[in-house]
Order: C-alpha cells, then structure tokens, then sequence
C-alpha cells in the first residue's frame, strides 16, 4: 500500500473530477425520476385508464432487470436504430427510467396508505378528485414517503457507478484509472472512493430525517 503516493495532488484532483461527475449524473437523474415516478404512482393510483395498465407494465419489466441491461440497451442497442446518445446521456436516462419505476411504486403504495375514508369525505365536502390528491392525500403520503424516496436516492448515486460499463467517467472509473497504473494504489483509492459515497449518502439521510420530522411536526 502507498498511502502518499495514491493521494497525490494529481490523483485527488482526478479522482475529485469523477466525483463531480457522480453528482452531476445522480442529481439529474433524482430530479427527473422523481418527476416522472410521482407521474406514473399518480396514475397507478387514480387507476386512470389504459395508462394505468401501460405504467404497470412498464414498472414490471424494469424492476426485474438488472440496472446494467438497461444501460447497455440505451447506450449500445439504441444506436442500432438511430438513436444514438452521449455517455452522459445515455447514464443520465439508464438511472432515470430504472429509479423512475421504483419511485412509481413508492409513492403508489404511499397514496394508498391514506385511508380512503379521507378521501370520501373530502369528495362528499365538494373537492374534485385532482384537488383532494393534491391538499389532501398527497400532503400526508409524503411524510411517509420520505424514507423510502431518500433510500431510493442513495440507490442512484451508487447505482451512477455502474455507468463504468459504458465508459462514463465517473468516481469509480477516475478511482479505476488510478489504480491501474500503481497496483499499491488500489486500497488507498478505493478507501478514498468509499469515504466520498459514504459522506454525500450520510448527508443526504441525515437531511431526509430533518424534513421527515419538520413535516411530522407542521
């Protein structure tokens, strides 16, 4: 083990350039999976019509596929077809449509928790079925949809390192590199790299406990 060497300046700034890379992609594919999973756990729900059974299917292929065929398939199969994409990309959308499906069951069975007698009442009082999801069902099933969301947020971030398959020059990638070229390098790097995914997922936990109780309390 070399200790020195592995956290050079050169070697952190690399390995740092990948981290940033990590974040980058986690982020836009939180944002965007969280968009498009409460879309689809909404229709799942109000079991809308036809879309309601085209979700379902959808969120049944992808939950039995490993994250790894799905990049493969938009990065390497698409482009058979003409639809050809960056790494970034092609990394961004693999984690978006994986994490989308497993938000889409979150917060379904978060809607679902709210008793039905609530919404009953809330349709007897006059309300439209979209106004008592949003002030009165979605309000509440977010407070316990919290844990599993930010659980499902740090599942992409270290999901992000699978993108090493198609090359996305991510944390464990740099990490990769850099080992590579000094084998004494592997367990100080890789120590590092563990160090840099433990403390975003930590923040990331210890901000979704803060909201759950702020939530819990108003």
């Amino acid at each position: 083990m070399d200790f020195i060497g592995a956290y050079s300046a050169n070697n952190l700034f690399y390995l740092l350039k990948g981290f940033l890379v990590t974040i980058e992609v986690s982020a836009y594919s939180i944002i965007l999976a969280f968009i498009i999973g409460t879309l689809m756990g909404i229709i799942r729900f109000a079991r809308v019509p036809l879309l309601s059974q085209v979700v379902a299917l959808y969120v049944g292929l992808i939950r039995n596929i490993p994250l790894l065929l799905v990049f493969f398939f938009i990065f390497f199969a698409l482009p058979e077809v003409g639809l050809k994409t960056s790494v970034f990309t092609a990394s961004v959308a693999g984690l978006t449509l994986y994490a989308s499906a497993m938000l889409c069951e979150v917060v379904r069975s978060g809607l679902n928790s709210i008793p039905k007698g609530q919404i009953e009442a809330a349709r007897a009082s006059g309300l439209s079925y979209v106004s008592t999801v949003r002030y009165i069902v979605l309000p509440q099933a977010l407070k316990r949809m919290i844990p599993p969301i930010m659980s499902e947020c740090t599942s992409i971030l270290k999901g992000s390192s699978l993108a090493i398959v198609i090359t996305l020059p991510e944390m464990m990638r740099s990490a990769q590199i850099i080992y590579n070229y000094n084998v004494k390098f592997v367990i100080p790097i890789i120590l590092m790299v563990a160090i840099l995914y433990f403390i975003v997922n930590f923040t990331l936990s210890f901000f979704a406990r803060k909201l759950e109780k702020r939530l819990t309390i108003s």
